[in-house]
Order: C-alpha cells, then sequence, then structure tokens
C-alpha cells in the first residue's frame, strides 16, 4: 500500500491512510438510504480501485448506479480534531461516520473533507459508510471519457465508479491552518503566500514561514493572523543576472522547487505545523508566443489519458504515477496535456518534482443544460482551488472540441458558457494562460488550439507552411468540420498550437487487452519501422512550421480499444525511447535557451 501523503503541498505529519480492503455491496435499485438499512455486505473491495476495475477485486463493468462502501478503523477521540479526507469518488457521495451523516459531496473528480472529530466514540473503534451514486446515462454530468454505453465505444473507455482517489484521516490542532495558496511573481522575486484558518477562532494568532533551496535559506518571516487568513507577499534577493537569476527559476530543464515549513503559532507556542513548495515561474503568452519565465518556448507536449488497464482512472501506485512523468521526459517531450481528467496531485507532485508542463482540463459533460453547467462551474472552480499552487500547471482547458457545447455557431447560450468559463477561470487565477474551448471554434482564448489528425505530412506542410499567412489558415481550415474561430473573434495574435495530431495505430502484441475486441487509430502503421518512420517525418513537419508555437501528439499510451500510443497500454515503449525522444526534441531556430 502507498504511503505516500495524498496531498503534497501540505503535508502533515500525523495522518492515517484508509486505503485497503472496505466492505462493499452493489445497490441496484438505489432503495437504500442509511447505513442502518445495510444488513449484508456480501463483497469486499481494495481501495482506491474503482469497483469496475480487476485491482479492486471487484472487476465488475456493468451498471451500478448507487455502490456503498464501508471499513472500521481505531482511533482513540483526543484534544485535537480529526479531518477525514476523500482524494475523489464519483459522481456523488454520502459519507457516516459511526452511523452519523458527516458530508455530502457532489463531483466526480475533486477532494472533500469533513471534520469528524464530534463523531467520534470514546471506545476508539470506528466506522465509516459511503455511498456513492454515480449514474451511467447521465450525460449532464462533468464524466470525462467514461462511457455511457456497456461496452466501450470510440473514444470513450470503460466507467469509474466510488471511490478512486486515496482515504485518509490527519489529527489537527483546534485552530489549524485548512488551505494555502502559492503566487509567484517573477519579475519582482515575490512569492505570494495565502493561508485559511479552520476551527476555534482564537486571538493572537501568527504564521512563520520558512522557504529554502537545498540547505539555502531564503527567507524566515512571521505574519499576523487576520480574520481568519494570511495573505503577504514574500521578497527574495534578486540573484542578478541570468546565470544566477536560472538557478532559482523553476523550468522543465531545471525544476528547482523552493521547500517549505509552515508554523502556526499562538503567542510563541506552535499548533500546527506542516511542510509544503513552491517554485519561481512565469507562464504568459506574447504576441504568438508561449513564454516561459519570460522568454519565447516550445511546447512539446503529448496527449495523456490518464488510464491503466487494470486499475482505470485510479492509479496502480505513486511509483506508477512517477514512472509516468518520467516516461514522457524520456520520449522528449516538455509537457502534458491531461486529456478530459483531473489528474492525482501525486501526478502534479512528480511533474513539479522532475520538471514537466501539465496542461489541466475540466472533464466534459455531453449535453448542454443549465444543470450541467452549474456541475461544471462548481467542480471546475473545486479544481483550481484545488491545483493553483502546483508550478507543473501553465493552462487551464474549461472546455474541449464543443462537448457539452455543440452548437456554439448557432446558440447564444452555449457561446456565453464557454466565455463565462474563460473569464471565471482567468478571474480565479490570473497568472496563466486559458484556453476556453480547444480544438475548433474559439471565441474567448489566450491560445487557439487546432486538431488535425491528418497524417500526410505533404497536407500539414499545405496547410501550414511558412507561405500560409494565419488569415488564410481561418477563412479555410475546417478541423472536424468546424471553423477554427466563431464569428466575432477573429485571431487577434494569439500563439496558434497543434493540440492534437497524430493518431498512429500501431499494436505490437497479437493479443489486444483484456476486453478490448478490436483496436482503431486515426491512421495506422503495419511494422515498427513505419510507425517510428511516421511519427518521425510527422514531428519533423509540424516543429518546423513556424506557424506554431507549440504542440501536443496523441498519444503518450494505448488506451483500451484506441492503440495510437507512443507506449503500450502497460507502458512499454512500441519502438526506442531514444528514437522518439530524438524526432520529438528537433530544435527550433527562435527558441531562447536559458530557461
Amino acid at each position: 500500500m502507498d504511503l505516500a501523503y495524498p496531498r503534497p503541498q501540505l503535508q502533515r505529519a500525523h495522518w492515517m491512510n484508509l486505503n485497503g480492503l472496505w466492505r462493499f455491496r452493489f445497490d441496484h435499485e438505489g432503495a437504500l438510504s442509511t447505513p442502518q438499512e445495510i444488513d449484508r455486505w456480501p463483497m469486499e473491495i481494495r481501495v482506491p480501485f474503482p469497483p469496475e476495475s480487476h485491482a479492486s477485486g471487484i472487476g465488475d463493468r456493468g451498471f451500478h448506479d448507487v455502490c456503498w462502501y464501508e471499513r472500521d478503523f481505531q482511533l482513540k477521540p483526543g484534544p485535537d480534531r480529526v479531518i477525514l479526507r476523500f482524494g475523489a469518488v464519483d459522481y456523488a457521495a454520502k459519507v457516516w461516520v459511526n452511523g452519523h451523516l458527516a458530508v455530502v459531496h457532489e463531483g466526480g473528480h475533486t477532494p472533500f473533507r469533513a471534520d469528524i472529530t464530534h463523531l467520534l466514540n470514546a471506545s476508539g473503534k470506528q466506522t465509516v459508510t459511503v455511498r456513492a451514486q454515480d449514474d451511467a446515462g447521465d450525460l449532464t454530468k462533468p464524466r470525462g471519457k467514461q462511457d455511457w454505453q456497456l461496452e466501450p465505444h470510440s473514444i470513450w473507455y470503460p466507467r469509474t465508479t466510488g471511490i478512486w482517489q486515496t482515504v485518509w484521516l490527519e489529527r489537527v490542532s483546534r485552530t489549524y491552518i485548512d488551505k494555502i495558496r502559492w503566487t509567484p511573481r517573477v519579475e519582482g522575486y515575490e512569492i505570494g503566500f495565502e493561508a485559511r484558518l479552520a476551527g476555534d477562532p482564537i486571538d493572537d494568532l501568527s504564521v512563520e514561514i520558512t522557504l529554502r533551496q537545498g540547505k539555502r535559506l531564503l527567507a524566515k518571516d512571521r505574519y499576523q493572523v487576520v480574520d481568519g487568513e494570511v495573505d503577504r507577499f514574500i521578497v527574495l534577493s534578486d540573484p542578478g543576472i541570468d546565470d544566477f537569476r536560472n538557478e532559482l527559476l523553476w523550468s522543465p530543464e531545471r525544476p528547482t522547487l523552493l521547500d517549505a515549513t509552515i508554523r502556526l503559532l499562538h503567542g510563541d507556542k506552535v499548533i500546527d505545523e506542516f511542510t509544503s513548495y513552491t517554485a519561481l515561474r512565469s507562464v504568459s503568452t506574447l504576441r504568438d508566443r508561449f513564454m516561459l519565465n519570460g522568454r519565447p518556448y516550445m511546447l512539446r507536449m503529448v496527449l495523456d489519458q490518464g488510464y491503466w488497464p487494470d486499475t482505470l482512472l485510479a492509479a496502480p501506485s505513486d511509483d506508477a504515477l512517477r514512472r509516468d512523468v518520467e516516461l514522457a521526459k524520456a520520449m522528449g517531450f516538455n509537457g502534458v496535456r491531461k486529456h478530459q481528467k483531473l489528474e492525482d496531485p501525486r501526478y502534479l507532485y512528480w511533474a513539479d518534482r522532475l520538471g514537466l508542463l501539465v496542461w489541466e482540463e475540466m472533464p466534459s459533460a455531453y449535453r448542454f443544460t443549465r444543470t450541467a453547467i452549474k456541475r461544471t462551474v462548481r467542480e471546475w472552480t473545486e479544481a483550481i482551488d484545488r491545483d493553483y499552487s502546483h508550478p507543473c500547471i501553465i493552462t487551464w482547458v474549461p472546455f474541449n472540441e464543443s462537448w457539452g457545447v455543440p452548437e456554439l455557431t448557432s446558440q447564444g447560450m452555449q457561446r456565453h458558457a464557454v466565455q463565462a468559463l474563460y473569464h471565471l477561470t482567468k478571474t480565479l487565477d490570473a497568472t496563466r494562460p486559458v484556453i476556453g474551448n480547444d480544438g475548433w471554434e474559439s471565441s474567448a482564448t489566450d491560445i487557439i488550439g487546432i486538431h488535425d489528425y491528418d497524417c500526410n505530412v505533404d497536407h500539414i506542410r499545405q496547410r501550414y507552411g511558412s507561405e500560409i499567412e494565419p488569415e488564410q489558415l481561418f477563412d479555410r481550415r475546417r478541423p472536424g468540420g468546424r471553423v477554427l474561430t466563431l464569428d466575432g473573434y477573429p485571431h487577434q495574435g494569439q500563439p496558434i498550437m497543434l493540440t492534437e495530431f497524430g493518431g498512429i495505430a500501431f499494436q505490437t502484441r497479437q493479443k489486444a487487452e483484456p476486453g478490448v475486441n478490436h483496436i482503431w487509430g486515426y491512421s495506422r502503421a503495419r511494422n515498427e519501422e513505419e510507425f517510428a518512420r511516421m511519427y518521425e517525418q510527422l514531428l519533423e513537419a509540424v516543429i518546423h512550421t513556424a506557424l506554431f508555437s507549440g504542440f501536443c501528439y496523441t498519444q503518450f499510451a494505448d488506451t483500451f480499444q484506441e492503440a495510437n500510443g507512443l507506449l503500450n497500454a502497460d507502458r512499454t515503449p512500441k519502438i526506442p525511447l531514444e528514437r522518439i525522444a530524438a524526432a520529438t526534441s528537433k530544435s527550433r531556430t527562435w527558441i531562447t535557451g536559458g530557461v
């Protein structure tokens, strides 16, 4: 069982992992409403793997709208508070502790918590029960790539129901820091720090922050708590010329993290303490280029669905998440586009630690209704709140390919929805670019993303070559039969990126993954050498197209019926990693080094 702390930017010493074997049952009719109504538990499940997965011990991919979980744990009540935390439960969750309702949450990809101090038994024997409801046919909830049909079809995959990220407990003081937020400002060598307190309100509180780069002390400041919060900028010494400056800046080439120790003090007594980290780095767009730390930077990304054959959306282990980051870098990519999934924070931790850029994308709903938009806004807001402080995240993507807003050209309500999510995202985070709708039919956006799966290299050169002016591109190009920009939103000089392309299918094994009866991709290679040549030629054409300031190749690994990964589903490479990296990493003359 993994012992990695699940909330890496607010890591406390005293916690208990509740993953492992839980009692389990399906509730096909949704007839049960409280734990007291349950008379038997016919199965066991291994949390955090969903019941559709083989790793859970259940492996049932049928339609089960409601399922129940329960487990016991030993914990003696004490003077401190006890917080029960869930990484993610798909889709709507109710949680009881010792038969008493503790918390209700809706949203299948974001975390939630409950203070259960007042619900604990004095004996020390405690029971937690979870009811998870996930209607497979409801297309108004954000669901990403989870199929609503019994068998995975086209570009959709098996469902994930119930608990699919870590469940844990932590002891905290009666008054404690519940949330923090880091905001780097490279231009002033400043790092913004925000802290929000919870628990009993008391006077004479302060927060002490110690920042280090390795063993080097950068700052040790103490701030008074006012109205339950702290909001300050920590000013670091400007190192001067670029040679010293770059040693402190975070980038994929040099992922320098600044380690933090945070203490909450009542007078001079420490009542809460934890570790965190941040980084100095900036992301922005300038004219037609993406900028990292104030320098033009070519984005070389790969689309990553974030699925595993035996565990589905849940990661097999923390080591598996680290390995995915390492593999993306080994193939020459400096970033990933996490597609239709809010990835586990442990993945973001490894991307921060090892140096990999991440585009975060909201899982789509597939109907346009007021309910769908309300659900999307609520969960997207929680996602930004969860992941704001990760330096690896460089772009937010609320919508993809008009999914959930299919009539953008004719329906004003749908256009307003995209524009509203764009502006909401910019309000919640003014430090990162936002793509309102990636792929086509752009309106409010900081980057124009184009999806084009034509693997004919000559066609790619003809459409996007040096002789093509941007105005011609936007007049002529119709990927997926869709216009690139909506009327009233012409290209205004934003960076243009090919954010989905490739999709070359090649299967290296005679037998497909379990449960997969057919494979497909947007084009096919007959053997390993043809697959390698197709990739090399396509990357050569895209990288040397001056129009693009970045790209995202489809895709990282085979995902069920989609056999268009550079890696097999088990993460073994289809062709040597060195050959992939050589094609991915070819240079562009405008790139400025030193970032």
